[in-house]
């Protein structure tokens, strides 16, 4: 039996109300055999997820990456400055990607495989294995093997490596499957087309899941196989040129913390001392296109953590916000990305030459997609490639690219890598919020810091590791962890 549950596309895209996303004119409300097929139920899963991949995790992610920072005298966000991220937080973004999501993509699986339409199994294959990536690195350990049985109520957890292996297996079937010419169901992210840019979306997205194994066990072989047959996207994979500047239709990062459709004016993303200031000391073009100049035309970063005090000078329009725009793309892997982990690759198993020029490659591809030059700025002269110390420079400047166009990859990747490290300079030293006494020349280019007033569970020198289990599944899933893992112990891929 076909099991659809209700999209409600104004309410499930946003931390806000909105109105009809992008006019999609059947009714989802009203679901019946005749009426509900993949045609429907595909570009809706496709607006939840770029809502809670590029909305609902970007901002908390931003946050732990130290690519946001709150403003003062507004709370919104002040715990994930503080490095908190409680069940009750995330509660609506795990239910939402289970129900609006996951179980949809299984009814498109189940009718495209039953009508033996390879390519719409592809993409929605494609979809289910990207939604579970994220909530492995999210969580750790989720519902998987059991997961979609709505019959079941009490699916057990699985470990994060197992649902790894499974997502790798489900899209090495769906390609042995898919021919290049097959047709693919209305979708957003490539329109009416055939499985070819699926079938590249399926590679990057193998790359991304492989070399995140990489450090726990050995997949080396697996990696050079889909290296070799090369077969990327030469772009981002992103959904882009579909946003316009109306309610409901705009980029949902942008409609939850830029626009004004709902009348309301409050500032609460800003930019963080640390990406500003590490952008600023190397010269770094990207920097323009990432942020916004304050209100004096100057970049400035808040400190994580803090909250300024009612009078002080620095107020919402002393500091500098993420440039967004209501038609910005949501990334999903980008082609910067890609040769980040074509680098990784080479200093790992292969030539120092050949990780040097994927290197090269990814930043030149993170200042043409910000649309600056002076990348040769960065590999040649801030940080040139030395295939020893692969990790830390991967590590920062993946945390540099990604600080513009996708911050929960940022937030995977230096929790993986290890990169950009701590150092010896805490939040309290940069921001005394007693004498209101602001240090950013404290700051030391390409490192984290110890919030103002971090979570105490996790203590000085850490990053959040993983959001805590949902309150939803924890109250009533007896197979849940009887306690939340404390949020310093590490998904598998960054023990």
């Amino acid at each position: 039996m076909k099991k659809i549950i209700t999209i409600t596309l104004a309410a499930a895209l946003s931390f806000t109300s909105c109105d009809s996303f992008l006019d999609i004119n059947q009714d989802p409300n009203s679901p019946s055999g005749s009426n509900v097929n993949a045609d429907m139920i595909f570009p809706a899963v496709e607006m939840n997820i770029a809502n809670l991949y590029g909305n609902m995790l970007r901002i908390p992610s931003g946050y732990f990456a130290q690519h946001y920072g709150q403003n003062f005298g507004t709370t919104n966000y002040l715990d994930f400055s503080r490095f908190e991220y409680s069940a009750q937080r995330v509660t609506n973004v795990y239910t939402r990607f289970y129900t609006l999501c996951l179980i949809n993509l299984e009814s498109v699986r189940e009718e495209a495989a039953a009508s033996e339409e390879w390519g719409t199994y592809l993409a929605a294959t494609v979809l289910r294995a990207f939604t579970f990536q994220v909530l492995v690195d999210a969580f750790g350990n989720v519902p998987y093997t059991e997961s979609l049985d709505i019959n079941n109520a009490t699916p057990v957890y699985d470990d994060g490596l197992t649902i790894y292996q499974g997502i790798l297996a489900e899209l090495d079937d769906a390609l042995s499957r898919v021919g290049s010419g097959d047709l693919v169901c209305t979708n957003f992210l490539y329109g009416n087309a055939s499985s070819t840019n699926w079938i590249q979306f399926a590679n990057a997205l193998k790359l991304r899941i492989l070399t995140r194994m990489s450090d726990v066990e050995n997949v080396q072989s697996q990696l050079a196989a889909v290296i070799s047959e090369g077969n990327f996207p030469a772009g981002d994979i992103a959904f882009q040129g579909i946003w316009a500047n109306e309610s409901g239709k705009a980029n949902p990062f942008y409609q939850e913390e830029f626009a004004t459709y709902f009348g309301s004016t409050q500032v609460n993303v800003i930019a963080n001392l640390a990406i500003v200031r590490t952008m600023q000391q190397t010269d770094d073009n990207r920097l323009e296109a990432f942020f916004n100049t304050n209100g004096s035309n100057n970049y400035t970063g808040v400190v994580s953590g803090s909250n300024f005090p009612a009078g002080t000078e620095y107020n919402a329009s002393y500091w500098c916000r993420p440039n967004a725009t209501y038609d910005m793309p949501v990334n999903l892997i980008t082609r910067s990305d890609i040769e980040f982990y074509l680098a990784e690759y080479y200093a790992r198993y292969g030539s120092a030459t050949e990780a040097e020029a994927h290197y090269k490659a990814a930043i030149d591809a993170s200042f043409a997609a910000a649309g600056v030059t002076g990348a040769e700025t960065i590999y040649d002269v801030a940080y040139p490639w030395n295939n020893g110390e692969y990790k830390r420079i991967l590590g920062i400047q993946k945390w540099v690219a990604l600080s513009g166009t996708n911050n929960f990859e940022a937030w995977c990747e230096l929790r993986r890598l290890k990169y950009p490290a701590f150092g010896t300079v805490s939040g309290e030293e940069l921001y005394n919020m007693q004498s209101d006494t602001y240090s950013p020349d404290l700051y030391v280019t390409g490192t984290l810091y110890t919030p103002i007033m971090v979570n105490t569970r996790l203590g000085n020198n850490k990053v959040l590791q993983r959001a805590q289990y949902a309150t939803s599944s924890m109250d009533r899933n007896q197979n849940a962890p009887e306690e939340q893992l404390n949020e310093g112990v590490p998904v598998f891929w960054a023990e």
